[in-house]
């Protein structure tokens, strides 16, 4: 079945994929994760493809824009829109990647639970 131009099908968000949205709507602008340290962060590691799968089906408060490759690549098709999204946050791109130093988002905090006293 052939869609119209701009018509996508849409299907509720699998685990996997509310769990990477939810991780990277804490990127802070101006830093950048790969698909395979949000992999890893939500505890899927080696599945850095479908967290790029999640990526371009993500809702639009989802800032996919600071997802990229291991070595800064952005992503292929989009990488003007990318550029500009990551540059208007100040980070440098160029030649399709972003530039070094790289703002590498250092993931997010994880809380433990104080450890109970045994008293």
């Amino acid at each position: 079945m052939q869609l119209p131009a701009g018509f996508r099908v849409v299907h509720p968000a699998t685990p996997l994929e509310e769990a990477a949205h939810e991780t990277v709507r804490a990127i802070p602008a101006g830093s950048v994760a790969s698909y395979g340290r949000v992999a890893d962060w939500i505890g899927r590691p080696g599945r850095s493809r479908a967290v790029g799968r999640a990526m371009a089906g993500c809702p639009d408060d989802v800032p996919w824009h600071r997802v990229v490759n291991a070595s800064g690549g952005l992503v292929p098709g989009h990488e003007r829109e990318q550029a500009q999204r990551l540059r208007a946050e100040g980070v440098r791109v160029g030649a399709g990647r972003v530039q070094a130093p790289v703002p590498w988002w250092p993931g997010p905090v994880i809380r433990t639970r104080p450890a109970r006293s045994s008293g």
